[in-house]
């Protein structure tokens, strides 16, 4: 099992055997490092991940480098680096798994790289933010969701050309999204609008619409003895849902408490009989036994893990060849908020999330502050202070939330001493900080701001 972890620049080999993590394969500098260096040769934001059908090659996407190493399993060393379209997000292999299909969200082009030799092959144009390419079991059609959409472009993989346009999704925002294993549904998730678009495959369109929660990250299957049953994880509510696929509308049927914060990732295990989740701000791997719906164990990833994938018998049990530990052993911490009002900013609201979560991650002598807002005051600028023990503030960062008063993501740097944080509102953004924000919140991928260079926050 294999986890992209977007901070340490690194992809963590689990043993799903023993739940043991092996060791990471060091793709970059840990974020900051050297990451900012115009000499800078290695990746940067490590995201994306698939593997090839025969489970020999592991595809990473990294989305501020814009590149995808293709590894060998077996020793994990990496075969080839192409670079790719801006903003590459995430891909799949093609049935033969020759090729390596992966959506450029900032030039709405899906990205062919040559699997075997590395370079790229061709550019589709796709329209606007495309997010993510899933391949039908059968390997005919790729299914690309947006970020700028509403709708799941179909390409003829044979040809390469569009061959269809599947609209009528609940929202135009799609970060990621997963295909059964029947090859008859595709779930949409929609994070921003807390909302899933069930897609049928056979008569291609829209069946329905669920209504989820704050930051609902990935979906994905699972057929086992206990059924098959779709699975979300929602970052707002540190929650894993499991819906039971009965035929017709699906089933919510349990809401799986993780051991952590901001469930991201997942995959299941090739029996169906586990659920593999990743924390963001946990950095570390729930694991789910999907009969009982119950988390059995947690284990420590690399930093801040975002996709997660499981390939049976892709290594030997335990094998660890060439690899390190850069990145573990250094695990965030969420730390108490205080709102301006002077009320907790953490407490979790079972249906809307926290108002002010807030992590602290270590990273190349310093700690990464990172903060995400929700029901704030709109158009404000806010400032946001290190609170000591004995109540003393130092000046962390401001930010200034949207139209809808969230802060998606609040990044800085320093040496963090603090005890927890707490924010006061320093009056209205300014209309040109509201049109830049405007601006920003409309091109999905396309503007770019100083923290996209090293951190993706959406997907």
């Amino acid at each position: 099992m294999y986890t992209a972890d977007q901070t340490s620049n690194t992809v963590s080999v689990i043993d799903p055997s023993s739940h043991r993590t092996l060791g990471t394969i060091k793709l970059g500098d840990q974020r900051v490092g050297g990451t900012l260096s115009p000499q800078y040769l290695g990746d940067v934001g490590v995201h994306g991940l698939a593997f090839s059908p025969d489970h020999q090659r592991l595809a990473v996407v990294s989305v501020t480098s814009n590149t995808v190493d293709i590894i060998d399993t077996t020793t994990n060393k990496v075969l080839t680096t192409t670079d790719v379209g801006r903003a590459a997000h995430e891909g799949s292999f093609t049935a033969d798994g020759k090729q390596f299909w992966v959506a450029n969200r900032g030039r709405d082009t899906v990205t062919i790289v040559d699997a075997v030799r590395g370079g790229v092959i061709a550019n589709l144009p796709v329209g606007r933010g495309p997010s993510k390419v899933v391949m039908s079991p059968d390997g005919k059609h790729a299914y690309v969701n947006h970020i700028s959409l509403p709708e799941i472009t179909v390409i003829n993989v044979a040809s390469r050309k569009v061959e269809d346009h599947i609209s009528g999704l609940g929202d135009s925002f799609s970060s990621d999204q997963a295909i059964s294993p029947d090859g008859t549904q595709l779930w949409a998730a929609h994070k921003r609008a807390g909302k899933v678009s069930v897609v049928d495959l056979v008569h291609r369109r829209v069946s329905t619409i669920l209504t989820t929660g704050p930051d609902t990250n990935h979906p994905q299957f699972a057929d086992s003895r206990g059924g098959k049953y779709a699975y979300l994880t929602m970052g707002g509510l540190d929650e894993t849902w499991a819906y039971r696929l009965t035929g017709g509308t699906p089933v919510l049927t349990a809401k799986i408490k993780n051991n952590g914060h901001a469930p991201h990732g997942a995959w299941a295990s090739g029996d169906g009989s586990r659920m593999y989740v990743g924390l963001e701000k946990s950095d570390a791997v729930d694991v789910i036994d999907t009969t009982t719906h119950k988390v059995i164990d947690t284990i420590k990833s690399g930093q801040e893990p975002q996709a997660v994938v499981y390939a049976p018998r892709a290594a030997a049990a335990g094998s660890a060849a060439n690899l390190g530990r850069q990145g573990l052993g250094q695990q965030a911490r969420n730390v108490p908020t205080t709102l301006a009002d002077g009320t907790a900013g953490e407490t979790l609201d079972t249906a809307k999330g926290r108002v002010l979560e807030a992590t602290i991650r270590p990273v190349g002598g310093l700690d990464m502050v990172q903060l995400q807002a929700r029901r704030l005051t709109a158009n404000t600028v806010y400032q946001a202070y290190s609170v000591a023990a004995d109540g003393r503030k130092t000046p962390l960062l401001s930010f200034t939330t949207d139209a809808n008063g969230g802060a998606p993501m609040v990044l800085g740097f320093s040496s963090f001493d603090g005890k927890s944080i707490s924010i006061a509102a320093k009056g209205a953004a300014t209309p040109v900080q509201q049109a830049v924000l405007a601006y920003q919140g409309s091109m999905h991928g396309h503007a770019v701001k100083a923290a996209d260079l090293i951190y993706c926050d959406c997907c």
